[in-house]
């Protein structure tokens, strides 16, 4: 039951419901912001309405609903508005239907899927790229990262671009060091990574490339679509079917040539006698002929050409029935067409991430391979819409691997809903593409390999240990939205440096904050202001270092997310006294949080 709490110390708070990784991700990460936090633990429907009510909803900031079930998610989220018109409801939500439904006319807060927020990230990985477009106050931006061609300062550089992050180089003294939202002064040196933000027409102006979307991937032609099929017929058929096949063919034509020649009153031509033998081999028989006039040897071999033609075209039936019928054909189905596939990618593990990745990268123009080791998992049909090979079996063991031909793969995203799973895969694709086993070319160097990691600690620890470079955590990736989403935040997107995770957002500054009356040089270090609108005045990009933010500004930031909440935090209106007592009593803990649960 809900903590014995006044009225006024739950006055805009947060009330977060979830048990999993995510909703403890984002109760730490607003508490760390200074936000109260009220947390629903445990699932029991029945009691939702009361247990809202006990949390304040009715007096509460912002409601999110992030733990794994929808239905849950749904019930919160419908009764939270109900009782709260105003309060802002973030809900997290798998399935499309619901979540498009749901998002409309859902007031102030959002309807989010992990799978759509994490799967940009795991795409950009896939196809090494290092752009990150978004828009911001009507402008099309660019993150864009590139080697820095010489030793200079940022500014010289890269003119009016904004730094984002700069990773040292082995020219540098701090090899790998990550330098976060550095001044443009900064020098760096030949060979640094450099992630910078400008309009996209500024970055091609400094000379860093672009890539634009190469459209929809073109269907494979019909020859080899046929041509796939009959591999796939040769190999898969029982072998006995080719002995059958010759035996109906050699008791056809020999009984042609023998009615031909033997059948009398008023005989056969060589049509009729074709007819005939394949009439009687199938046993349809119209009964267009008869033999009670024929010698007794025709009639016993007519006999016996029935017994036979019902023998081999049972036979011929079952094994064609056990070819398409058999789960052996769908699964081998796969393996044959990817046989024949040159610098595809491979998804391992089919679920809402693996599923929506996959659609990103068919979208993009790229042939891709699925391993899945459940045939019988409900996105295998949206797979087969994108007339994608899926291959089963387990990807922790090399076979596996081998048949999805990971030795021409251009990359690998591994995004099964187990860590350990995806862990163990990474490490057999260490070895498999290592130098150990490919002394004549080291791939794991060029083949992106994207493990996709639940828990953020782990993840980091296993980059580590394992030199994985391109871990994605989907709480890294989803928690930024969820938070700035409960908090005001306008997000426009995330993006990774490393393994760290960059948010782009939109703030509007009320009258009264601390932002209200401030110069640009006053604001965080670890943020990069790109844009400011105003009423009734043009955007300002990339403002000046002495440029004044006044009420009514919204400033759009990019930087790690947990600098662009605590500014955030700066830009709102300080909450008013309670009455009858001083301006600072009775506020929210920063550090409370109270939990109910839904017994």
């Amino acid at each position: 039951m809900l903590s014995r709490v006044t009225e006024e110390s739950m006055r805009d708070h947060i009330i977060v419901s979830g048990d999993d990784a995510l909703a403890t991700t984002i109760v730490e990460e607003l508490k760390s912001a200074g936000a109260t936090i009220v947390r629903l633990a445990g699932v029991n429907v029945a009691n939702t309405e009361t247990n809202l009510a006990n949390a304040g909803v009715a007096r509460a900031a912002a409601v999110v609903c992030a733990g794994d079930d929808d239905a849950a998610n749904l019930e919160i989220a419908l009764l939270a508005r109900k009782a709260n018109p105003e309060a802002r409801v973030v809900t997290r939500m798998t399935n499309d239907v619901l979540r498009e439904a749901v998002a409309t006319d859902n007031g102030p807060g959002a309807i989010l899927s992990v799978a759509d927020l994490a799967a940009p990230a795991i795409v950009e990985a896939c196809l090494a790229q290092t752009t990150h477009p978004f828009e911001a106050a009507g402008i099309e931006f660019v993150v864009a990262g590139t080697e820095a061609s010489r030793d200079a300062t940022l500014r010289e550089l890269y003119d009016d671009l904004a730094p984002v992050a700069v990773i040292r180089g082995e020219n540098s003294a701090n090899s790998d060091e990550v330098v976060v939202c550095p001044g443009r002064d900064l020098r760096v040196h030949a060979g640094d990574w450099t992630a910078m933000v400008g309009t996209a027409e500024g970055v091609a102006a400094r000379g860093v490339k672009v890539p634009r979307p190469t459209g929809t991937r073109a269907s494979r032609p019909l020859l080899r679509r046929g041509l796939d099929a009959v591999r796939i017929l040769r190999d898969e058929l029982n072998p006995l079917f080719y002995p059958t096949m010759v035996a109906v063919l050699v008791l056809l034509v020999s009984s042609t040539v023998l009615l031909r020649y033997t059948y009398q009153s008023p005989g056969m031509n060589w049509v009729d006698a074709l007819y005939f033998s394949t009439e009687t081999i199938t046993t349809t028989g119209y009964g267009d002929y008869s033999f009670l006039q024929q010698p007794v040897w025709l009639r016993l071999f007519a006999a016996m050409m029935m017994f036979a033609g019902v023998t081999t075209t049972a036979l011929l039936v079952a094994f064609i029935a056990d070819l398409l019928l058999s789960r052996r054909f769908v699964r081998s189905a796969g393996r044959r067409r990817v046989r024949h596939l040159r610098n595809h990618i491979i998804v391992v593990g089919l679920s809402a991430l693996g599923s929506r990745v996959v659609s990103d990268l068919t979208a993009a123009g790229c042939d891709v391979a699925v391993i899945e080791r459940d045939d019988n998992n409900p996105f295998l049909e949206s797979v087969a819409d994108l007339d994608v090979p899926v291959i089963f079996g387990d990807a922790t063991l090399r076979q596996t691997l081998e048949s999805a031909r990971v030795d021409t793969a251009r990359a690998v995203a591994v995004l099964t809903r187990n860590d350990m799973v995806n862990i163990e895969t990474g490490i057999v694709l260490r070895e498999m593409l290592g130098p150990r086993l490919m002394p004549e070319v080291n791939r794991w160097l060029e083949v992106p390999i994207v493990l996709r990691v639940y828990d953020r600690a782990l993840g980091v620890a296993v980059a580590q240990r394992f030199d994985f470079r391109n871990v994605r955590s989907t709480v890294d990736l989803a928690a930024p939205w969820f938070i700035g989403a409960a908090m005001g935040l306008q997000v426009l997107g995330t993006f990774s440096v490393r393994q760290s995770s960059f948010m782009v957002g939109g703030m509007h500054v009320a009258a009264g904050s601390e932002l209200d009356g401030l110069q640009m040089f006053e604001m965080s270090t670890q943020t990069r202001v790109i844009a400011i609108t105003r009423p009734d005045e043009s955007v300002t990009l990339h403002p000046r270092r002495d440029a004044r933010l006044r009420a009514g500004d919204t400033v759009y930031l990019v930087g790690p997310y947990r600098e662009l909440l605590a500014t955030l935090r700066k830009g709102q209106p300080p909450p008013p006294p309670a009455a009858g007592t001083g301006a600072g009593e009775n506020r929210p803990r920063k550090d409370e949080e109270l939990e109910t649960s839904r017994r």
